[in-house]
């Protein structure tokens, strides 16, 4: 019970943490949110969310970047913090401008993705990593 209640942590466990963060959010994003854009994407192209005002397409690419090529990269653990980047732009987008004005509820999903992608920005990718390997 006193180790329940505990607030020191081992840096074992803490890298475990984030390695388990980092590959359960990007095998997510990757695989429920990049893969439907690929495989949808003649249809998504012509309604899709045009932030940037450089064509609905072109902001459906940015975003299939960041959900599919930035997401394996936080799951390798490879340029983290920029993939986190990239990440937390798409999401943000989402949040903040698709959702605008809509019931929490409809959106939540992206939130939390958000709070975790926010965490591994602030903290890193961890010992278990490519970056850590590398020497980053």
């Amino acid at each position: 019970m006193k180790r329940i209640l505990s607030t020191a942590y081992s840096d074992g466990l803490f890298n475990l943490g984030t390695f388990l963060l980092r590959a359960c959010l990007g095998i997510l994003m990757f695989v429920d949110h990049g893969l439907p854009k690929i495989f949808h994407f003649s249809e998504l192209q012509h309604n899709f969310f045009n932030f940037l005002h450089l064509g609905s397409a072109f902001s459906l690419v940015l975003s299939i970047i960041a959900e599919v090529f930035a997401a394996g990269l936080l799951v390798l653990g490879l340029f983290s913090r920029m993939a986190a980047i990239l990440l937390l732009i798409d999401l943000g987008v989402a949040i903040f401008l698709v959702h605008y004005g809509q019931p929490v509820v409809r959106f939540e999903g992206a939130i939390i993705f958000f709070a975790g992608f926010l965490m591994i920005l602030l903290v890193g990718p961890g010992k278990f990593s490519v970056d850590a390997f590398a020497g980053k």
